[in-house]
């Protein structure tokens, strides 16, 4: 296993650990080790992570069940939940995994000498499961859960390990002035939009709406769970002034919730959110 695996490995271990930290109010030690993907388990979670910045590019991630079980439900019991459904824990678990997915995208990005984020994943397994791939065991006060296993598409690692200065693609010059694209100039403001660039504004994040009968609100108690429409691993909405105009990924800075910015929104959808 390459040295770049090694630190790539070693990013999202302690990505992952920060994410339960900050989620679960446990922070788990976590290891790893290389290791052939699993085989036979009906009851592994294969979580599909395309990252799309070129093509063929992905990761993926199996659990079994009692790894992603544990993990989903120590969480929502840290939030308040008695008692937790599988399908609750599972969904619980695929946002922690995502988070973590994240910042090993960025890390991906530091070391090749650009932007990397994660794309819409899916639970899905490989067609033809990867050889590099890694076994990682997290460990609880309590509790050691079965190993976690991630492995990397074979163009994603052929692009990890190439040589030095070869794995960045170099921008060719022009053959043509003509070819030389016009430089971007900053807007400008008229001088009475200084008055209006201190002004503040309510921002907000919307994970979503749903619509209940008046009945069904009243039975609302502590610890009861109202669905969204809206899935785990989508976009979150970035509302300034009750208009949307972003769109984005869930994320924890130094164990606080944050959102990085996808998607800036289009004109046509922020008229539609303020109908």
């Amino acid at each position: 296993m390459s040295e770049q695996l090694h630190l790539l490995l070693a990013d999202w271990s302690a990505a992952l650990g920060e994410v339960f930290g900050a989620m679960a109010d446990q922070k788990p030690a976590i290891t790893w080790e290389p290791a052939p993907a699993p085989e036979g388990d009906a009851d592994l979670l294969w979580w599909k992570q395309p990252l799309p910045f070129a093509e063929n590019m992905t990761i993926w991630v199996a659990a079994p069940r009692p790894a992603w079980e544990y993990a989903g439900a120590i969480t929502l019991k840290a939030a308040g939940l008695e008692t937790v459904e599988p399908a609750e824990a599972r969904n619980t678990y695929i946002e922690i995994l995502s988070q973590s997915l994240s910042a090993l995208a960025r890390s991906i990005g530091a070391m090749l000498g650009r932007e990397v984020t994660c794309g819409p994943g899916e639970e899905q397994p490989p067609r033809v499961v990867p050889e590099a791939g890694a076994a990682a065991s997290v460990s609880f006060a309590d509790s050691t859960l079965p190993p976690l296993w991630i492995g990397f598409s074979p163009m994603l690692m052929a692009l990890i390990e190439a040589p030095p200065g070869t794995a960045k693609s170099e921008p060719s010059a022009p053959a043509d002035e003509s070819e030389v694209e016009p430089e971007r100039q900053r807007p400008t403001f008229p001088p009475t939009m200084d008055l209006l660039l201190e002004v503040e504004l309510p921002v907000s994040i919307s994970f979503g709406k749903a619509e209940i009968p008046m009945k069904d609100v009243l039975k609302l108690t502590t610890g009861s769970i109202v669905e969204l429409n809206r899935l785990v691993n989508e976009p979150v909405d970035v509302m300034v002034n009750r208009c949307l105009i972003a769109r984005g990924e869930v994320v924890v800075v130094e164990g606080n919730y944050g959102v990085r910015i996808q998607q800036i929104a289009s004109r046509e959808d922020r008229l539609r959110s303020l109908r």
